[in-house]
């Protein structure tokens, strides 16, 4: 079945097929291919994207930047106090603007029901750079990393060390189940995955036919045994950082260290961040600097997956 995300939006993957994530997933194999053979794309040429950031970035700023250009469009970074969004203007009011004079706008901020909005209104595709819910754009830059290294992703052990409820890990569970791996989140009770969003999870995988299972335990060792793919995140997010010292106390057994990578007992196991790391604290520097570490492939690939999302839904196909 031919897949078409012409004029769609990223909110979550929620709203993507398998087939359609799959298709994304290739189609920026393909753009990382030609970008490495030095050939300047025109694939958005002569469109105009807006970058909202309420939070600051170094990944997904630069990613949609560079991704932008690198196929003919033109970005234009809109910060904090540069727009009235959310401020002396409602959110509404804003995308409607924005939509007569942009082709498409990535938001990266805060709550999950701006993106929303600016999706209802805007009429033009919005792409979620990262909320408290959620970061959709992350996650497919993860599994084309999996994918470069393991060559598939239905089936792999997939297991998430930290905070349960943060965005990273509601989106990889959303991802695994659509794609049919076998995740796993260990993480304290008191940090227990959202069950609504288990649950849905859960039933996704199911009317999917994805064949994905979903755990969520405290045992770290327990639940990394025969991983091929370990990952973490800091442990206070954005607009957390005064939870830092309870976070520590509560998640330093999950640390990403070597007794944990060996506890895998997969010598081919790697080692995924979404990055900015905080070093000592959720990963050691061993294992960050390790052969087991993928992590600056895996922020190039927020580049060449960005791109993807673009190229499918403004671009010129």
């Amino acid at each position: 079945m031919a897949v078409n995300l012409r004029n769609r939006n990223l909110i979550s993957l929620k709203h993507h097929t398998p087939q359609e994530i799959e298709y994304l997933l290739d189609l920026a194999a393909g753009l990382k291919n030609k970008k490495r053979n030095g050939i300047r794309g025109d694939l958005m040429a002569g469109k105009n994207v807006a970058l909202i950031f309420e939070k600051p970035s170094t990944r997904t700023r630069c990613a949609f930047t560079v991704a932008a250009i690198d196929e003919g469009a033109h970005p234009e970074y809109l910060g904090k106090n540069d727009i009235q969004l959310g401020h002396k203007e409602d959110v509404a009011d804003t995308a409607r603007v924005l939509g007569r004079m942009f082709d498409g706008i990535e938001f990266r901020g805060f709550k999950q029901k701006t993106v929303d909005d600016l999706a209802k209104y805007a009429g033009v595709p919005v792409w979620n750079g990262l909320t408290d819910e959620y970061h959709p754009t992350q996650v497919l830059a993860d599994f084309l990393t999996i994918r470069e290294n393991f060559g598939h992703l239905k089936g792999i052990r997939f297991v998430y060390c930290g905070d349960g409820r943060n965005n990273m890990a509601n989106s990889l569970m959303i991802g695994a189940a659509k794609m049919g791996m076998h995740f796993v989140i260990a993480t304290p009770k008191s940090l227990f995955t959202d069950p609504k969003l288990v649950d849905e999870c859960k039933k996704i995988a199911k009317e999917c036919e994805s064949g994905a299972t979903i755990e969520i335990m405290e045992d770290p060792k327990k639940a990394v045994k025969n991983a091929d793919v370990l990952y973490t995140d800091v442990w206070a997010s954005m607009g957390e950082e005064d939870k830092i010292e309870e976070r520590k106390k509560l998640l330093t057994p999950y640390q990403v260290n070597m007794d944990l990578i060996k506890a895998t007992g997969n010598p081919d196991v790697i080692f995924l961040h979404c990055l900015p790391a905080v070093k000592g604290n959720e990963v050691t520097e061993e294992v960050f600097e390790s052969r087991y570490g993928r992590q600056f492939d895996e922020a190039e690939n927020r580049m060449h997956t960005i791109k993807a999302v673009m190229v499918a839904s403004i671009g010129n196909l």
